[in-house]
């Protein structure tokens, strides 16, 4: 048996320096992440050889038996001792110590590493996918119902980091929910593109035993086939797509991290992060810092960074099975939906403990000219002047009022009619009451009832569409993940009897 080994082209064991560099935290990787899979892609792979008639059934329900033995035993038992290169020659070599090399070198007929590899990284990748798109959707959940919870909340909305027009905080997150949406979409198809089979693809052309490569996409979980043999050992976009929706999901999670931080500051006063979300000084005795959100944003910046390194594994490299290209892949893109899983269920859980300050927010609203853009809107309704000319007339009320000292509320009719006076020779002739009005940063609220806007009963009825299509995203998910759980237990009840 001992004559029995891959490395028969090769007359020397990996260098000391290969494993410490490559080998060795490929194989704690592989067997941390891949062993699960392996043994569900070994049982798949039997049960399809003797359905098409290439092996005995004897010898499949030997090599099953001893598979689930091993799976019974976990990838200690496997005994990685340097001498071999990936958890497969080291699976094999165990299930050819375990049953000779007549019967358990009849498990790798019709297959090759290289398609075996990928098979397992898809699917370890698709767990993970799975995970995290279902903490993605508690994410969406949590925002939905804080947009309406603080539907009528009243705050600043800011463009450039300035006052811009009065919003609700259950505004401001409604636009994020549509935000994670988006991200969903992308992570969805993402998976729907990894959540596709090459087994069966072989070395890159197939083989000549007739092989059921459909059969066994389906036992394993997969939705289709990458069909192309070529195209299946060749190809990773399925990793750089999942690399790059959770890259995009973290940037928008980061600018959400960056609002609250700043929100969260004295100057501004609106928010307050939990206590179990924050950190202290060792030396200010005063401080609160947001931690939580610190480390959000900088495990954005890793994340956009693992999607660098898998596009960059993948670049100037041939288009064939090479390590670089292909396997270099696995690490990073899966790194990148294991962290941003956790991000999301700390942000979800930094959503549910902010305490809010809705007066510091009206008051900064009512005094920070947001409303500015409503009394010009008004001036245009009620004296048919131009929207320019009002425009005008308002900035100049404005300008004088901020050099002045004072705040929006303070400004009156009679000074929006000496304004008009000097720059169009007419009075305006407003009503105070209409003036104060339009002042009213609840009340410029409640006025914007055009499609998408944050009047209260507008933003409820958004919030009840976005709740249902949470609900079919959930469905969609669910469906996927019993999918491939159905999968998985049909393959191991179908072994089992025979252990």
């Amino acid at each position: 048996m001992t004559g029995v080994s891959m490395r028969e082209r090769v007359k020397r064991p990996p260098s000391e320096a290969l494993l410490d560099s490559y080998i060795s935290p490929a194989l704690a990787r592989a067997f941390a992440f891949n062993f699960e899979n392996e043994i569900w892609v070994h049982l798949a792979h039997a049960q399809m050889l003797v359905r098409q008639g290439i092996i005995g059934a004897g010898d499949a329900d030997a090599i099953m038996a001893a598979l689930l033995r091993l799976h019974g035993m976990g990838p200690e038992v496997l005994g990685a001792d340097g001498s071999l290169e990936d958890l497969y020659s080291y699976t094999e070599r165990w299930l050819i110590g375990e049953l000779g090399p007549e019967v358990g070198g009849r498990l790798h007929t019709g297959r090759s590493r290289n398609d075996l590899d990928v098979t397992k990284w898809r699917m370890t990748l698709r767990t993970a996918m799975l995970a995290t798109l279902e903490r993605l959707l508690d994410m969406r959940d949590a925002v939905l119902e804080g947009a309406s919870r603080y539907a009528d909340m009243v705050m600043p909305g800011y463009t450039h980091s300035q006052h811009a027009q009065p919003v609700t905080f259950g505004y401001y997150l409604l636009g994020f929910a549509d935000v994670l949406a988006r991200d969903f979409s992308r992570g969805f198809a993402a998976l729907s593109r990894t959540n596709c089979s090459p087994l069966g693809a072989a070395a890159l052309t197939t083989t000549s035993f007739p092989l059921d490569r459909e059969w066994t996409a389906a036992a394993l979980g997969f939705e289709g086939l990458v069909e192309v043999a070529y195209d299946a050992v060749s190809s990773r976009d399925d990793a750089h797509e999942t690399a790059a929706a959770m890259a995009i999901l973290m940037t928008g999670l980061s600018r959400l991290a960056t609002d609250l931080q700043a929100w969260s500051t004295m100057e501004y006063g609106m928010v307050e992060l939990g206590d179990q979300h924050s950190a202290v000084s060792s030396i200010m005795p005063q401080k609160k810092n947001p931690a939580a959100l610190e480390h959000i944003k900088a495990e954005a910046a890793q994340i956009t960074g693992y999607l660098v390194a898998a596009l960059a594994s993948s670049k100037n490299t041939a288009y064939g099975d090479v390590s670089d290209g292909v396997t270099g892949t696995a690490d990073p893109s899966l790194d990148a939906v294991l962290r941003t899983g956790r991000v999301l269920r700390l942000f979800a859980e930094v959503l549910g403990a902010l305490t809010l300050a809705p007066d510091r927010m009206r008051h900064l609203a009512a005094i920070g000219f947001g409303t500015a853009t409503e009394l010009a809107d008004v001036i245009v309704s009620a004296t048919g002047l131009s929207f320019r000319m009002a425009h005008n007339i308002v900035a100049n009320v404005v300008t004088e009022a901020i050099e002045q000292g004072r705040t929006a509320d303070t400004i009156t009719a009679g000074e929006l009619d000496a304004a008009s006076t000097l720059l169009f020779g007419r009075t305006l002739g407003l009503d105070p009451a209409v003036v104060t009005a339009a002042l009213d940063p609840a009340g410029n609220v409640r006025r914007r009832r055009v499609t998408g806007g944050p009047a209260p009963d507008t933003l409820a009825a958004m919030v009840a569409a976005r709740v249902a299509s949470l609900a079919g995203d959930r469905d969609a998910l669910q469906r996927v993940g019993s999918f491939v759980r159905d999968a998985r237990a049909r393959v191991f009840a179908a072994a089992r009897p025979v252990a």
